[in-house]
């Protein structure tokens, strides 16, 4: 089958997607960015009541409440969606914990080890599932966006677990690009700095950002929803093109200079 027969093909129906993190701060506004554009959307995530909250009302929404760090979540958030749906065009890989805070040598293993379960192997574990649908269905293929972080290029001070977690999805991304060749799945991140959201509004209020030099300061933010377009970019581009990688910021904050 050509690419534009393939193309052709998946404009008869609305794409499927699965966003993970799903009721609140991006993945919401991607949700919302995803639904606003047509798709249909598998919303998961651990709060049930949120998820509900951001479908209420939105034709194509299915909130299913699902850990992406337990298998046995993971496989029944798949098996839903292709029960609803049929098939899985778009996975966003957005489930993410900031992870404990402190230098090496002080964070305990307990917390590392949440950081990775959710970060990197729920991460994983989602793509493994869509990867084994994308490759059986018809048309074959589809698309897997990871939410990495700016910190998968330079860490905040204290952030070693969150910033291993975040290169380690740079790792994930490249090889699922690399393997899913074949089969028509492409695989792209984007790493965003400083979207306004529940987790980063400690940067542009009240104390401010810990700098590498030892102080605090006050940082730019810009809108959610900015983040969501970026993302659904990502996701419309057709199959005979993909955006590997993508880094957003706010203008103005603390990147290049930092670290």
């Amino acid at each position: 089958m050509t690419v534009s027969q393939q193309e052709s093909d998946r404009t008869h129906l609305a794409p499927v997607a699965v966003v993970t993190g799903a009721g609140s701060g991006i993945g919401r506004a991607v949700t919302d960015a995803f639904l606003g554009a047509g798709f249909r959307v598998a919303l998961a995530g651990r709060n049930r009541d949120r998820l509900v909250t951001a479908a209420a009302g939105r034709e194509g929404a299915l909130p299913i409440a699902a850990d992406v760090s337990v298998p046995a979540d993971v496989d029944r958030l798949f098996s839903e969606t292709v029960a609803r749906w049929g098939r899985v065009d778009v996975l966003f890989n957005n489930a993410g914990v900031l992870g404990p805070i402190g230098m090496v040598d002080e964070i305990d293993l307990t917390g590392w080890e949440e950081a990775i379960a959710v970060n990197v192997t729920g991460a994983m574990l989602c793509a493994a599932a869509a990867v084994r649908i994308m490759k059986q269905q018809s048309p074959q293929g589809g698309r897997i966006i990871n939410n990495g972080s700016i910190s998968a290029h330079r860490p905040r001070p204290l952030s070693v677990a969150y910033a291993t977690t975040k290169h380690a999805m740079t790792g994930l991304t490249r090889s699922i690009a690399l393997d899913g060749r074949a089969y028509g799945i492409t695989c792209g991140q984007i790493d965003i700095g400083n979207t306004a959201t529940d987790m980063t509004s400690p940067l542009a209020e009240s104390a401010g950002a810990l700098q590498p030099d030892g102080t605090r300061r006050l940082e730019p933010t810009f809108p959610v929803g900015d983040a969501a377009r970026a993302v659904l970019l990502m996701a419309q581009m057709p199959p005979s093109a993909t955006i590997g990688s993508l880094v957003i910021t706010a203008t103005g904050m603390p990147y290049d200079g930092r670290g």
